[in-house]
């Protein structure tokens, strides 16, 4: 049984990792109202900038873009994977991890080479010691996103679509649902396929509702690559807010449970020291008795 000194010590060891986690509880907090505000302001964002994508390649049936071309085979798989850097955020990254893992495994079983693209150093972790060979990009996410950083990654991906050496890209993220809920999600970036594609149309739609300066070939040269890049940022703000908000929920949880723990620890020092008393006052009256 542990003496009074090792619980006290305990104790106050217990404490301290509660002010730790309880700080970090109110910082994520904090850049969680931040992050949650981006994602908000970014989702109207990049609908729009598709819904006029998919408006022009419709209407203009003259126009075309390498990026909205899907390939009759797909034989090279790109899959983005995003993660956070840090951890102490419960299972965020490794429900990620784990889709992305799944997805590769099954596409390799029907026959295709996948590349993968790392965002975030959990994630460049994991693959650096199961798939090295595979690994084309890995970097970390920052303590900042910004939209430089989703461009960049956006300009590389639809060069390897552009010279075939992608047939298909997808990303891996966490999607922000609510604070208690990140939904780990599969969403396809290349190609840009339009909603009535999707559907299986064949027809052109209905002309587009904008009139086209110089012509609808330049602006989809503009506007395929820029939805991209939209995309992939919204899914770099995504996959941040869940961060923040599975971090301060798992520090949440850890600041209870250390107050559990404390009460339990409190109550067996109290435990200790009453016995304690007891066997001291034992021994002074059986000391008393054999003097008499």
């Amino acid at each position: 049984m542990p003496n009074l000194r090792d619980i006290q010590r305990r104790i106050g060891t217990v404490e301290n990792t509660q002010k730790i986690t309880s700080a970090m509880k109110m910082v994520s907090a904090a850049k969680l109202r931040r992050a949650q505000q981006a994602v908000e302001a970014a989702r109207p964002y990049a609908k729009h900038m598709r819904a006029t994508l998919e408006a022009v390649a419709a209407g203009e049936t003259d126009a075309e873009n390498p990026l909205l071309v899907p390939r009759a085979t797909v034989r090279k798989l790109g899959v983005v994977v995003i993660t956070s850097d840090r951890g102490l955020a419960g299972a965020f990254n490794n429900q990620v991890i784990k889709l992305a893992n799944s997805l590769v495994a099954r596409r390799e079983s029907s026959g295709q080479a996948v590349s993968l693209y790392l965002l975030g150093r959990k994630v460049g972790d994991f693959f650096k010691k199961h798939r090295r060979g595979q690994i084309t990009q890995r970097q970390v996410v920052g303590i900042q996103i910004t939209y430089p950083q989703a461009a960049a990654v956006a300009r590389q991906l639809a060069q390897a679509f552009e010279q075939e050496e992608l047939d298909e890209v997808v990303v891996v993220f966490n999607e922000f649902v609510t604070t208690m809920t990140q939904r780990p999600t599969v969403h396809p970036l290349l190609p840009i396929v339009p909603a009535a594609s999707a559907a299986g149309g064949e027809e052109s739609g209905p002309p587009t509702p904008y009139t086209i300066e110089p012509n609808a070939q330049q602006l989809l040269a503009t506007l395929a690559p820029k939805t991209l890049e939209v995309s992939l940022f919204q899914a770099l703000l995504e996959n941040q807010a869940g961060e923040h908000a599975a971090r301060m929920t798992a520090m949440e949880n850890a600041t209870r449970n250390s107050e559990d723990l404390i009460e339990s620890l409190t109550l067996q020092f109290n435990r200790a020291r009453q016995a304690a008393i007891t066997r001291e006052l034992v021994e002074i009256v059986t000391g008393a008795q054999a003097l008499e």
